[in-house]
């Protein structure tokens, strides 16, 4: 059975328990930003459609870079500069405060915010975020985003998307597949493809408005991409063996993926207009895992053709492939960040697999996670963290590493085992 459920603009009402993603920090910075979001006012009609406060609130605190001011200890609840009491908040030990209105008209949705230092007691930035009012939490996101990068310098990535693929066993039957879209926390899941065959690697199209993934719903595995707005489908390979690992191509127009069909895994190029396929690599050995570098001018992947999987970069100008890794016997599954600096990456240390950072420029190669058995990691938009698929109490897990190590976070599913996480990269408004 295949189920695609489509469009998802329209598909609210598929949201599924099962695959909710909750929140466990487990490890932040050593001296974090005090911070109060205090709850945000409300101008009606009708209760709030969302605690935009709430989830800014959430937000910060999963960075590890801020420890948000419990509502609880909060000696008051401004909604303007006039209302605020900063001699409350230094008694708290506050360094910033969070303000903000919310109000609809029709369905759509207005908030207002203002960021200030309780230090210099100033006013240090103010906002105001629209959009539909069903889209609340992504507005909130939005906010949470803005304060971020004023207070961090580092652009925000709270207001973007994951795909994953969660898996629910049935005894003495065939297993359920589903390939899911949430918030980037792990909120407002939507099932956009239900299988009880196996679907694996998921990704993003550079905008955000696609998707690919490797589906096995024919018998055997092929390549397809669907529209997120329209939910349309469309089947890119269906070649005798091995059709896997599809990564879209920065600027949108192609396709590598890799394919068995002639022989040995190798990886090749597909136009996506004229459905052209070319051949880029040729070895007996497997290659496998392309990954494109932002400029578009370079694919990494991984190959055995050394004996052991490495990471290679394949020039797309010259079709000179040339190893990238050395450190360690097993290197894997590499994702480059939007600076073209940082690759990650699972790296293998005493029989366990990890996820390690290889600076491009430095050479120098980081173990970011201590887990057992870490795999398939997806690095945010900003470059800030790295999203991974793990094991926790006997059950696949997502979890999260940031790309110093200093901050973690666990993303446990309420049912099912979660694997092959996709971070989306910054989605159009």
């Amino acid at each position: 059975m295949v189920l695609a459920l489509a469009p998802v603009l329209l598909a609210l009402m598929a949201l599924n328990a099962r695959a909710q993603l909750t929140i466990e920090i487990t490890q932040g910075v050593d001296d974090p930003t005090a911070i109060a979001v205090v709850p945000f006012a409300w101008a009606g009609p009708g209760p709030a459609p969302e605690d935009i406060a709430w989830v800014v609130d959430s937000d910060l605190a999963r960075s590890g870079q801020f420890a948000p001011v419990g509502r609880a200890e909060m000696l008051g609840r401004p909604s303007t500069e006039r209302d605020i009491f900063y001699r409350d908040w230094r008694a708290l030990d506050t360094e910033y405060i969070l303000i903000g209105r919310s109000s609809a008209s029709g369905q759509d949705l207005r908030v207002e915010y203002e960021l200030y230092d309780v230090t210099r007691q100033a006013r240090v930035y103010q906002g105001v975020e629209t959009g539909p009012i069903n889209e609340a939490r992504m507005i909130a996101h939005r906010v949470a985003d803005d304060v971020y990068e004023k207070l961090t310098g580092i652009r925000g990535a709270f207001a973007t998307r994951l795909l994953y693929v969660s898996v629910t066993r049935v005894e003495g039957g065939k297993d359920y597949y589903r390939l899911t879209l949430a918030d980037s926390d792990g909120a407002r899941p939507i099932v956009l493809l239900e299988s009880r065959e196996p679907i694996m690697a998921p990704g993003w199209s550079p905008d955000g408005s696609e998707i690919s993934y490797v589906s096995f719903e024919t018998g055997r595995p092929a390549i397809y991409r669907q529209n997120l707005s329209s939910g349309a489908r469309e089947q890119l390979t269906n070649f005798k063996g091995l059709n896997g690992a599809p990564a879209w191509s920065p600027d949108g127009r192609s396709m590598a993926m890799v394919l068995s069909k002639d022989g040995s895994p190798d990886i090749y190029l597909l136009d996506l207009a004229t459905k052209q396929l070319t051949r880029l690599t040729r070895h007996y050995a497997i290659d496998t895992e392309p990954t494109w570098t932002p400029d578009g001018r370079t694919l990494l992947f991984t190959s055995d053709r050394g004996g052991r999987p490495q990471i290679y970069k394949y020039d797309m100008r010259t079709g000179n492939t040339e190893r990238l890794t050395y450190e360690g016997v097993y290197n894997a599954r590499a994702r480059v960040a939007q600076d073209g600096r940082n690759v990650v990456m699972v790296h293998q240390v005493n029989g366990r697999f990890h996820i390690a950072i290889h600076d491009l420029v430095t050479n120098r190669l980081q173990v970011l996670t201590s887990t057992e058995l870490d795999e398939s990691p997806s690095i945010a938009p900003n470059g800030s963290m790295v999203l991974y698929a793990t094991k926790h109490a006997g059950r696949g897990i997502l979890a999260a590493v940031s790309v110093d190590g200093g901050v973690k976070f666990r993303l446990p599913s309420r049912e099912g085992d979660v694997r092959e996480p996709a971070w989306s990269p910054y989605m159009e408004r």
